[in-house]
C-alpha cells in the first residue's frame, strides 16, 4: 500500500538547515525522506535524528534527482521542499485540503507554492521572487522531469496544475558568499545548456544579454519595489545569467581551439 503523501527534501551539505525543514514537515506528511547526495556535514545523521528517513544517491543533475524520487517513492503525492525552506501551518491546512478534495478536482496532477523569499535577511517583493511559485505538489504517476534541463529544472504533467495561496518560507542565502557560489554554480548549468543547443557567442550577447537580464529583473518584474537590495540583485544577476554562461562558452571554445 503506497503512502498518501510524502515530502522529500534534496540535500548536500544542509546541517546547518536540514532539521528545522523536517519539524515543519512531520506529524502531517506520511514521511520525510531525505534525498542526500554525499553530504560530509553530518546532513545524514540530523536528519534521522529529526525523525526522517534518508537516501543516498549520487549526483548527477536536479531534473534527474528529482525524477529518480517519482520512480522510486511509493505515494500518491510527493512534496518537495528545499532544506532552506519551511512550511508553515497555514500551508499545511491548504495542502491537506487540496489533497483530500481530489476526488471532486481529479484534472489536478499537481499544484504551485508560492514562496516568501529572505535574501541576507531581506525579504523580497519584486524581482521575480514574490509570489515567487514552484511545482512541488506533484502527483507521482502524473508527473515527470525534462531530464535536458539539469537546473532550473521543469516538470511536466499528465493533467492540470492548481495554484495554493499559503506561501513556503524560503531562506535562500544567510550571506552573499553563499549567493556567489551557487549563483557560479548555476551559471555553468546554463552554459551546458546553451552549448547543447549549439549556440555559439556573438559580441553583441555580452552587451545584450545582460541588458535584457536586468530589465527583466529591475522593471518588468518589479526588483525597483525593494530599493537597494532589488537593485543590487538585478545587476547580479545580470552578470551571472546575461554574461557569464556566454564567457565561458567563448572561453571553453578557444581551450577547445
Amino acid at each position: 500500500m503506497s503512502a498518501r503523501l510524502i515530502a522529500v527534501i534534496l540535500t548536500k551539505n544542509e546541517a546547518h538547515h536540514v532539521q528545522e525543514c523536517i519539524a515543519s514537515l512531520r506529524g502531517w506528511t506520511d514521511a520525510v525522506v531525505v534525498w542526500d547526495s554525499g553530504s560530509t556535514d553530518g546532513t545524514q545523521a540530523r536528519a534521522r535524528a529529526a525523525g526522517a528517513l534518508v537516501v543516498h544517491r549520487p549526483f548527477d543533475d536536479y531534473a534527474r534527482q528529482r525524477q529518480a524520487v517519482l520512480d522510486s517513492i511509493a505515494a500518491e503525492w510527493i512534496l518537495f521542499v528545499d532544506a532552506d525552506e519551511r512550511a508553515t501551518p497555514a500551508l499545511t491546512a491548504e495542502i491537506e485540503s487540496a489533497i483530500r478534495k481530489r476526488s471532486e478536482r481529479p484534472q489536478f496532477a499537481g499544484f504551485w507554492l508560492p514562496r516568501r523569499n529572505f535574501i541576507v535577511g531581506h525579504e523580497m517583493r519584486g524581482g521575480g521572487y514574490s509570489p515567487d511559485y514552484q511545482l512541488r505538489l506533484l502527483r507521482r504517476d502524473r508527473a515527470h522531469y525534462d531530464l535536458s534541463r539539469e537546473v532550473h529544472e521543469i516538470v511536466e504533467l499528465d493533467g492540470e496544475a492548481g495554484y495554493l495561496r499559503q506561501p513556503l518560507i524560503h531562506y535562500n542565502y544567510a550571506a552573499w558568499d553563499q549567493f556567489h557560489e551557487k549563483q557560479r554554480r548555476y551559471a555553468h548549468y546554463e552554459a551546458k545548456i546553451l552549448a547543447g543547443r549549439g549556440i555559439r557567442p556573438r559580441p553583441h550577447n555580452f552587451i545584450l544579454q545582460p541588458l535584457r537580464e536586468f530589465r527583466r529583473r529591475f522593471l518588468i518584474l518589479g526588483g525597483w519595489r525593494d530599493g537597494w537590495p532589488g537593485l543590487r540583485l538585478a545587476l547580479l544577476l545580470a552578470w551571472y545569467y546575461g554574461f557569464v554562461p556566454y564567457w565561458e562558452l567563448l572561453t571553453k571554445r578557444e581551450r577547445v581551439a
